[in-house]
């Protein structure tokens, strides 16, 4: 008996219409804001999958040799992929240039509660505009999607990439060992951080500095700032950071959106290229962030285009489902199963595929009995998936021109015109 590779999975119906549904949605949104749709391979060459992503995610790529001995590597992430778009076949586009995609990703990971080795992903981001209006947009849109999937109780963790990177590039610690620290952020690692910084014969005064940001957490966003901005006095690049930073939320607010966050002085995340911004989405009590994102300004640059500031984020699509079921929000998807079309004869079975063709057009969901049961047994089949109105269709009827109409709900059945069927249905599904 074949099973899945370990880390994939099997969605069954209830499942990938979820899935589907918050893809539908994320697609929705992406229109909403002006955002384009592009489609980038799964599989791209190793190099620009491994240039700057982090050295865990370098190891956890899936890679291998084609049959041109060429080194490739399934896509774990979508931003190196339209990175690499931008640089090239997009660099003339006018700006800002706002593109969607959406998809599945891969990485060697353990399989565990919310994450898998194959799962999916909507991507939105803005090239063009290094204002704090596009880091703010980002935010909006996020907290937007998420309030269209009905979630509640969701929650921001937000920060800034430069606040700990500006103290510790004015120290002089090199990329390598400011990458490891980052790492250890992004796993709550905060002693093992410190740590690195020691070794690296940082002044007391930064280790002091760090040793307090790391504990700055608060969701009262400008006093948490206001805390940040008196620890790392003498830190001019984190200085700008916080007010960087300052400035993007007091958009949001002035927009009238209110977000609830949490504002963490040592947030890090795990990519390499961020420079801005950072930030994740999350439901507290479930312990994986639905969404992450952040500002990367210099990225278009490793792959050979021009200097194009940007800001983006990925969006779950498996871990807002899981979210969603966790509070039992059920997608609102419509009536997709609503007519079921039962032919009474087989001499009836042309006029029933006949009557289906016809609902479908007028926007229903039909389908036609096929299993060739009795009227009874296909009305029960009918009633267990929850369709919402049979069609019944006998040669007497016919006859007349009618057909019968039975809403599966009430258990009342009804003859009707062939004429006004549709409308009969659509009237009663409203």
């Amino acid at each position: 008996m074949f099973k899945t590779v370990r880390g994939m999975r099997d969605l069954m119906p209830v499942d990938a219409e979820r899935m589907r549904h918050v893809e539908q949605v994320s697609r929705e949104v992406s229109k909403l804001y002006g955002y384009e749709e592009i489609i980038t391979p799964v599989l791209e060459t190793y190099e620009l999958l491994a240039a700057k992503t982090s050295e865990e995610i370098r190891e956890r790529m899936y890679t291998f040799k084609d049959l041109g001995d060429r080194k490739v590597a399934m896509r774990p992430e979508f931003t190196a992929s339209v990175a690499r778009l931008v640089a090239s076949k997009l660099k003339n586009e006018p700006k800002p240039m706002r593109l969607f995609s959406v998809g599945s990703l891969y990485r060697y990971d353990e399989p565990q509660y919310g994450r898998f080795r194959e799962f999916w992903q909507s991507n939105y981001e803005l090239f063009g505009s290094d204002r704090p209006e596009a880091d703010a947009e980002i935010l909006m849109l996020t907290n937007d999607l998420l309030k269209r999937l009905g979630l509640k109780n969701y929650r921001f963790k937000i920060g800034h990439t430069e606040i700990l990177k500006g103290i510790l590039d004015q120290e002089g610690m090199d990329e390598d060992k400011q990458n490891s620290v980052r790492q250890l952020l992004d796993k709550k690692s905060w002693e093992e951080a410190l740590a690195i910084a020691r070794d690296a014969d940082v002044s007391q005064k930064c280790l002091s500095a760090l040793e307090r940001l790391f504990g700055t957490r608060g969701e009262d966003a400008f006093k948490v700032l206001e805390t940040v901005k008196e620890t790392v006095q003498g830190y001019d690049t984190t200085i700008a950071a916080v007010d960087n930073l300052w400035e993007i939320l007091e958009l949001v607010k002035d927009s009238g959106v209110k977000l609830e966050v949490m504002v963490e002085a040592g947030f890090a995340r795990g990519l390499e290229y961020y420079t801005g911004m950072i930030f994740e989405s999350y439901v507290p009590r479930i312990d994986v962030a639905l969404g992450g994102g952040g500002r990367y300004d210099k990225l278009i640059q490793l792959f050979g285009g021009e200097p194009i500031p940007a800001v983006g984020v990925a969006q779950g699509i498996d871990r807002i489902v899981l979210a969603l079921k966790k509070q039992k929000v059920s997608p609102e998807t419509g009536k997709e199963k609503s007519v079921v079309v039962i032919s009474v004869k087989e001499e009836s079975m042309g006029k029933a595929l006949e009557l289906s063709d016809v609902l479908r057009k007028s926007g229903l969901s039909v389908e036609v009995a096929v299993m060739g049961r009795s009227v009874s047994r296909a009305l029960a089949d009918a009633n267990r998936r929850g369709v919402a109105y049979a069609v019944i269709v006998g040669p007497k009827e016919l006859k007349e021109k009618k057909v019968a109409l039975k809403d599966m709900n009430k258990g009342e059945q009804t003859t009707v015109p062939i004429s006004n069927l549709a409308e009969a249905i659509l009237s009663g599904l409203k």
